[in-house]
């Protein structure tokens, strides 16, 4: 394997390392919150983790590496938000196919990432809904604090939830409170 190690994994590595750097653009329009584009793909894989517990049928390894690398081209795309792309189109192929070139195991990569976009595998369909509960995570904790304008998209978030385990979790998330997990056993 230390054969295979080769400059462009390290320039890879880099290149997954701004994502900790770009911040996801939606929130400008929300008025409230802000994370970046690796904050997110940390909680999207970790609810995918859950999922794949939830649901152990699953190919848990696929679904949660799917969902680590599905916003790795956003590292040289940028984080385009719905009003972004009726106006910009990002080459997201192009950004992939440079982004792997030189990495021996690039066409997993290529794999995982083509596979999020068609949505046709059961881990597929389970990534893109981990990717939506993020945002309502981040949308309910808002509303938790206050602010109001989350409550607007919160229907159409939950409206692109596509898998039972998804909706289930929506529901849960959306009857509990940022705090509670802390708040249950707070001594004063």
């Amino acid at each position: 394997m230390s054969d295979s190690i080769n400059n462009s994994i390290a320039d890879l590595l880099f290149e997954a390392k701004i994502l900790t750097k770009i911040p996801r653009s939606g929130f400008h329009f929300l008025g409230a919150g802000k994370e970046s584009v690796a904050e997110h793909v940390f909680i999207t894989t970790f609810i995918a983790y859950i999922m794949s517990k939830i649901m152990p049928d699953v190919d848990a390894l696929r679904l949660i590496t799917m969902c680590l690398v599905h916003d790795l081209t956003e590292a040289r795309t940028g984080d385009l938000n719905y009003v972004q792309k009726k106006y910009v189109s990002a080459e997201e192929n192009r950004a992939l196919k440079d982004a792997i070139r030189d990495i021996p195991f690039g066409d997993s990569l290529v794999d995982l990432i083509n596979e999020f976009h068609e949505g046709k595998s059961a881990e597929a369909e389970l990534a893109h809904d981990a990717d939506q509960l993020a945002l309502i995570l981040e949308l309910k904790s808002l509303v938790d604090i206050g602010y109001k304008a989350p409550e607007k998209w919160l229907p159409f978030v939950l409206d692109r939830l596509k898998t039972k385990t998804g909706k289930k979790l929506s529901e849960s998330i959306l009857k509990t409170t940022e705090d509670s997990w802390w708040l249950k056993d707070f001594d004063s």
